[in-house]
């Protein structure tokens, strides 16, 4: 099982590498792309290292991690110079558009929930065999594969299309799809490089010893800041659980499960407030082009405040 999940992870991050091949060939091929050199580069290298990155280090033990890492700074600079547009437009017919529209209606939101449904399946069945915590990415992965033939069943559309779109959405997008996985990455630096320590020896110079209370605000948010910092709130439960939440929360007898969940929906408002989630604030206004890229987090902030409160408030009165 364990070769079978190592299998199936190659596959699906091969098959994100070959999906960055194609839009930047794509991109290649399109002569009125106002910027095709810079963003087929760019989407070229993603292909290269989010596909066969693992392979690369793996050819040469010395200087493996550093050929990944000098492609990742290549991958970056079109971005950094602006060099990294979005194309054209739609590449699809309108009118064939609106007659599937009408067609398949609010059916076709099935597809995009069987993705997340066949992975918590995988989660709940598989998670404690020899796949472990890889059996919710190995759901995602099939989950993928049959939705995107459960949207061919119902449009009978060719599967060339389904590629089509995922470039026009990527397009659209554009580098800030790597975000996510840049900011995950900087929360394993930070804990690999022990901040958690440094932040519980700033933190023991404001909360007084054995204060609970205000070790549940600082925790809290430590949290949200943190997490505004990396844009995920899971990279910053481990830094703030160890620097915070440990030493001057669980250890005084609190229920560490209920000030972990609540710890961490506590990031989750952070969440709402920074541009740093992209896949959260910045997605939307990128796909509405919306002209106010902001508008989203102003509209959430006065929401993620009063949720933060009250999670505040349910930690004191339930740990």
């Amino acid at each position: 099982m364990a070769t079978l999940t190592t299998v199936a992870l190659e596959i699906l991050f091969i098959a994100c590498g070959l999906m960055c091949f194609y839009v930047g060939g794509k991109t290649l091929a399109q002569k009125d792309h106002p910027s095709r050199i810079g963003t087929a580069i760019f989407w070229m290298l993603a292909g290269l290292v989010i596909g066969f990155g693992k392979f690369i280090q793996s050819a040469s033990e010395q200087y493996g991690n550093m050929a990944v890492g000098i492609l990742v700074i290549a991958m970056v600079l079109p971005s950094m110079l602006k060099k990294v547009k979005s194309g054209a437009g739609a590449t699809y017919d309108s009118a064939h558009a609106a007659k599937m529209s009408d067609k398949i209606g609010y059916k076709i939101f099935l597809p995009t929930l069987s993705i997340g449904g066949v992975s918590l399946l995988f989660a709940l069945f598989f998670g404690k065999t020899a796949m472990g915590a890889n059996a919710a990415i190995v759901g995602l992965l099939v989950g993928v594969v049959i939705a995107g033939l459960w949207v061919l069943a119902m449009s009978k559309d060719k599967a060339i299309e389904l590629m089509d779109g995922g470039k026009q959405l990527l397009d659209t997008v554009g580098p800030l799809c790597m975000l996510p996985q840049m900011l995950a990455a900087l929360g394993a630096v930070f804990t690999a490089a022990n901040v958690g320590s440094i932040v519980a020896k700033g933190a023991g110079m404001i909360i007084p010893q054995g204060n609970v209370t205000v070790g549940i605000i600082v925790y809290a948010v430590g949290m949200v800041l943190f997490t505004m910092l990396m844009g995920n709130a899971f990279a910053a439960f481990s830094v703030m659980t160890i620097g915070i939440g440990i030493p001057f929360v669980i250890q005084y007898g609190l229920d560490p499960t209920t000030i972990g969940m609540l710890a961490l929906t506590s990031g989750y408002c952070g969440t709402l407030m920074t541009p740093m989630a992209a896949n959260f604030n910045i997605l939307p206004v990128a796909i509405l082009d919306m002209k106010d890229k902001y508008r989203v987090i102003k509209r959430q902030i006065p929401i993620a405040l009063t949720l933060l409160v009250i999670q505040i408030i349910m930690m004191i009165a339930m740990g």
